[in-house]
């Protein structure tokens, strides 16, 4: 009997070149569109963000070419509690947070896993750039071949169950690979341009999204150096995040850049870029995704999505990490994930405090 996958489907091509290929394997598909949000609820148009109306009339298109049959499903509460409250509560806790890693984490692998197990199927398949190698009985998650679209970062949290029900057909592909499959097969997104903001944020401007998600402002306070001396006045602490140089509203006669916050004083620390560099970073929540790790081992290490692996020295405590990197790191940011390397081979990954 075939085995019976569930295509995650985001209207996008790399989601529909992976249905194309798991049919060509020889798999009985269905795809599935994730519905997370009314567009309206969130204040945007139709267009310009994945799961969009438009989007999901992308996917009905090309499920519909592969003779496979296709469905919505409802997350709409689950997105709203996970995803987009974290996402808030977050920002006004100071950190800076990755929606795009609790999507995965809760929608994808949890609830479409849920929805694989009622209609008993045995795999989800999406169109992220990473490789699965099952050993000895165990399944690695390893970087995709192609460097520049390599997601394992953003998949780190992947339980051994999860990972031993899970298929990325595109992990040996490269993007130019992939859209030139969809032009093979007329996909009507095959030149469609990937998503490169949080769906529900399309435009980037956090601040005014969670303002006008909640109906609230947040109040000004002050700009202070690392010596907590007072140098501005800030617009909103939310509107901050490590590393940001523009946008502050204040001239310094010199680059200033966002060091850190405090919430309870309601101020923004400023720093010269230099100030900015710290070898230490501490994490909750490890995942491990390698049997048998040490309390001590040296690993390479990202610490935000587009960043070369740096050299570390990685220590552990039940679930908490302790990083030191081998040479200082710019900008570490609380709310981001760190993920440790082996190589291609993903060790495991947590959340920066």
């Amino acid at each position: 009997m075939n085995k019976k996958c569930i295509i995650a489907m985001s209207g996008g091509v790399d989601s529909s070149v992976a249905a194309f290929l798991m049919k060509e394997k020889g798999y009985e598909c269905i795809g599935a569109t994730m519905k997370l949000y009314d567009n309206e609820e969130i204040g945007i148009s139709r267009e310009k963000t994945c799961c969009s109306l438009d989007d999901i009339e992308d996917a009905r298109a090309v499920a519909r070419r592969l003779s496979m049959p296709y469905y919505v499903f409802n997350f709409k509460d689950e997105f709203e509690e996970k995803v987009i409250n974290k996402f808030i509560k977050t920002y006004e806790n100071g950190g800076t947070p990755n929606p795009c890693i609790d999507c995965n984490r809760y929608l994808k692998f949890e609830k479409l896993f849920q929805r694989m197990y009622e209609l008993g199927y045995d795999y989800v398949v999406t169109g992220h750039y990473a490789i699965l190698e099952e050993k000895d009985g165990w399944f690695y998650l390893k970087k995709g071949k192609d460097d520049t679209k390599d997601q394992s970062y953003v998949l780190y949290s992947l339980t051994q169950n999860q990972l031993s029900h899970i298929q990325f057909p595109l992990g040996e592909y490269s993007k130019t690979e992939i859209r030139k499959i969809a032009e093979e097969q007329h996909f009507l997104n095959a030149r469609k341009r990937d998503s490169q903001d949080i769906c529900f944020v399309p435009d980037g401007d956090y601040a005014k999204f969670i303002e006008g998600y909640l109906g609230k402002t947040y109040p000004d306070g002050d700009f202070v150096d690392i010596n907590g001396n007072v140098i501005g006045r800030h617009h909103g602490i939310i509107r901050y995040t490590n590393g940001q140089r523009k946008g502050l509203g204040v001239a310094f006669g010199k680059p200033m850049y966002v060091a850190g916050k405090d919430i309870e004083k309601n101020t923004v620390t400023l720093c010269t870029n230099d100030e900015l560099f710290s070898k230490e970073v501490n994490a909750v929540d490890f995942n491990a995704l390698v049997p048998n790790l040490p309390d001590e081992f040296k690993c390479k290490a990202r610490v935000r999505y587009n960043m070369k692996e740096q050299g570390a020295t990685a220590y552990l405590d039940g679930d908490k990490l302790k990083l030191i990197f081998d040479e200082p790191q710019r900008a570490i940011t609380k709310g981001q994930a760190v993920v440790l390397y082996d190589g291609d081979i993903v060790i495991g990954g947590g959340t920066i405090v």
